[in-house]
Formats: C-alpha cells, sequence, structure tokens
C-alpha cells in the first residue's frame, strides 16, 4: 500500500509517501519568514501553503520514485492547527485523491505525532507513553496500538512550545524560540532564577505553563530588560548576554522538571517501561537529557524521534494515514477543517 501523506496545519508545508508503513521520502519547507513576526501570522502561513503544496508533493513523489497513478491513498491533517493553514493541505489531498480515484483519509495532527515515533527503529512496544510537546499542544497519552489511544492529560492554557516562543519574543532573541532557547542556555545557570513549577493538583497529568510564562515576564520588568536593545538596566555588551543566558537556562529548567516530572509519574501509576516523547520541544537538548538519564535510574527506555520528525512533517501524517486506511477507515470528501479538534482513542 502507498499512501501519500500531506501537513499543513502550522508553518511547515510537508508532504511524504509511505509504503507498507515504510518511508519513502519526506519533504518539508519550513516558513522562516515569519521570524521577523516574532510568531506565526495565520494569512500569510496559508499563503506561503498555497504557494508550495504543488512543489512539495511533486518532489516527495519524486524522491520516493513514484508516480502519482500508483498511489493507494491519500491522507491530510484535518485538526488541529489554524484553520487557513489545514484547508490548504486538506483541501488538495481531497482533490487529488478524488482525481486519481483513491481513498482519501483524514488524520489527526496529534495521531500524527504520536506515530512519529513509529518512522524508523528502535520503535516503542504497545503500550507505551507518549509526552507530545510542541508550539501548540502538550499532552501525556496512554498508546494501545497506532490506533488506540488514552488521554491522560494535556495543557490547560499555553503549550509548552508556546511557552518558549513567547519567553523568546519578551527576550528579544528571535523566533522559534525553542531552539533558540535551547542553544542560549548552555551558557546560563539554570539556578540563576527561581521561576515557579507548576504541577497543579498531584494527582492529575495536565500542564500549565502560562504561570511561568507570567513570572519570566514580571522578572524581566523588575530587572528593567529592554528586548528592543537587548540591555539590561542601560547596560549592553557581556552582562546582558549572560542575564538573557541565565534566563533561558532558568525558564527552560522550570519547563524540563515539569514535563519529566509529570511523565515519570505517569508511567509508574500505569506500569508503563517505555516512554516517546513527539512534538517540536522533543527536539530540546535539556529535556531529552534529563529524561533519558532519570528515566534510566527506573529501568525505563525512552525513544525520541530524530530532528525532522520532532516537528511538524509528512512522514507522520503519512504514516497515520496508511494504519487507518489498513485498518478500513475512509473519510468523506466533505470532510471539514476542525481546528480544535481533539485526540480520542
Amino acid at each position: 500500500m502507498l499512501v501519500l501523506g500531506i501537513e499543513t496545519s502550522c508553518d511547515e508545508t510537508s508532504a511524504a509517501v509511505v509504503e507498507d508503513g515504510r518511508l519513502l521520502s519526506n519533504i518539508t519547507r519550513s516558513q522562516l519568514f515569519h521570524s521577523a513576526y516574532g510568531g506565526v501570522v495565520p494569512e500569510l502561513a496559508s499563503r506561503e501553503h498555497q504557494k508550495l503544496i504543488v512543489p512539495i508533493v511533486e518532489a516527495a513523489l519524486a524522491k520516493a520514485h513514484v508516480s502519482k497513478d500508483r498511489l493507494d491513498g491519500v491522507a491530510a491533517v484535518y485538526g488541529p492547527g489554524l484553520i487557513g493553514s489545514i484547508l490548504v493541505g486538506l483541501s488538495f489531498g481531497k482533490a487529488y485523491a478524488f482525481g486519481l480515484g483513491i481513498p482519501f483519509v483524514g488524520v489527526n495532527h496529534m495521531q500524527a505525532h504520536v506515530v512519529s515515533n513509529l518512522i524508523e527503529d528502535p520503535k516503542p512496544g504497545f503500550p507505551f507513553l507518549n509526552l507530545t510537546a510542541s508550539g501548540g499542544h502538550t499532552q501525556l497519552v496512554k498508546v494501545q496500538s497506532p490506533l488506540e489511544y488514552t488521554v491522560l492529560g494535556e495543557t490547560r492554557d499555553d503549550a509548552a512550545g508556546e511557552a518558549f516562543d513567547k519567553v523568546a519574543k519578551m527576550l528579544g532573541i528571535g523566533y522559534p524560540g525553542g531552539p533558540l532557547i535551547d542553544r542560549i542556555a548552555k551558557n546560563g545557570n539554570p539556578r540563576a532564577v527561581t521561576f515557579p513549577r507548576s504541577f497543579l493538583d498531584d494527582p492529575s497529568f495536565d500542564f500549565s505553563f502560562s504561570g511561568l510564562k507570567t513570572s519570566v515576564l514580571y522578572y524581566l520588568r523588575r530587572m528593567e530588560y529592554d528586548a528592543a536593545g537587548r540591555t539590561l538596566r542601560g547596560k549592553g555588551g557581556k552582562e546582558a548576554e549572560g542575564f538573557v543566558a541565565d534566563v533561558c537556562a532558568s525558564f527552560q529548567s522550570a519547563v524540563v522538571e515539569v514535563l519529566v516530572e509529570k511523565t515519570l509519574r505517569a508511567a509508574r501509576q500505569f506500569d508503563l517501561p517505555e516512554i516517546a516523547v513527539a512534538g517540536g520541544v522533543a527536539a530540546n537538548s535539556e529535556l531529552r537529557a534529563h529524561l533519558q538519564t532519570q528515566s534510566a535510574a527506573e529501568g525505563r527506555r525512552v525513544f525520541t524521534p530524530p530532528i525532522e520528525f520532532c516537528t511538524d512533517n509528512g512522514a507522520m501524517v503519512a504514516l497515520a494515514g496508511y494504519y487507518r486506511l489498513l485498518a478500513g477507515a475512509r473519510s468523506e470528501f466533505e470532510l471539514a477543517a476542525v481546528p480544535n479538534l481533539e485526540l480520542h482513542g
């Protein structure tokens, strides 16, 4: 079974081809121009998807050495995400499948993230615990099979990746915030500033990062930090650079501690020896290191996808679509985009 997968839920235009669950190609183009605005501009994102969708799909087919008439199915994300962006890939995917006379299946973006750890070996065995941490979502899921999930907890406000982006904007260091903070934090002291850790109610596996983000904002105001000039109380140079590095390291430490603690507590409670991490924040070096170290101390294995499969990509959509098509699932061509779509097992 040859399946084309299309991902346009935010600011990555991506297409991939899988054959019987094996990845043949994955082509992704990121919209880097959003960095000038400090975040994704929805209207500009959807316009860029319209420009890129045809050449990206053609490139994915060419790299896979597959002609479109050999495809057995098309999968595209129908939510959650930015509705304008989703509509580009979803509409294209439905039209492509209709024109070829082959099945179409809509894919939940969150399901696609879950299966991103099943793209390449080594793969976690079922059941496993999956932490998805990205710009739009933070979620803990018990995964019984590629199509069976139990959501254990999710964010009640800001997602982890969203907090990274907003703190980076406060500091004036650029966008996307995750990789920039991760890099700068390596030169900082994670204990320089004591930012709050929101563990919420003890039995809960939900997350909250809005309070942490606000705490960083108030701290920068107290210290009279100027993001535009990257100065601290009128001072610049190495003193300001050191201040920024300390804030990045302290903020990142607070996020990672909550993510790791909640994940390990869920793994213990549900007796899950294998943990997978997905989403853009899964690329964070401190999260990977701490989760690996602390999980190993408890005899648990951690799986993290290659960096190209952490951010939004067509490969995870194609594989999720493959599993759905294999199980006999089909979507109507009237399927609508659902920007607030939830993950259900």
